[in-house]
């Protein structure tokens, strides 16, 4: 009898609704506007404000998705960058709105990071 009652309360459960899918960068929008788009996303944790590091880091509550926004003081500032799983891989996209050699410091910590995880 308790197992019909439990599964006839299971049947009229609804799905839990989908996860938002995590925006995707558009570099034609200014540094401030996406910045603040990005960090207004449903479900986006915010990691540890490290004092030491000019960066601010948000992940999907999933994992599936990190981004990298820029403090003054930053190489490449301003910037956004955007890691995103798929497999086993780990792609990188971003909007270099500042210093080009800069930019490519921040790609090249990013690209340490993943290094550093997979030992």
């Amino acid at each position: 009898m308790m197992a019909a009652v439990v599964l006839l309360l299971t049947a009229c459960e609804k799905p839990a609704p989908p996860a938002p899918s995590a925006l995707t960068l558009d570099c034609s929008q200014g540094f401030e506007a996406q910045a603040a788009r990005i960090v207004a996303q449903a479900g986006l944790v915010p990691a540890p404000k490290d004092p030491a590091e000019p960066y601010r880091f948000y992940s999907t509550a999933d994992g599936k998705v990190s981004y990298l926004i820029t403090e003054a003081g930053a190489p490449g500032h301003p910037a956004i960058l955007r890691e995103q799983a798929q497999g086993h891989e780990v792609v990188t996209t971003g909007c270099p709105y500042g210093d080009a050699k800069g930019y490519a410091q921040l790609v090249a910590y990013l690209d340490g990071l993943k290094a550093w995880r997979r030992r």
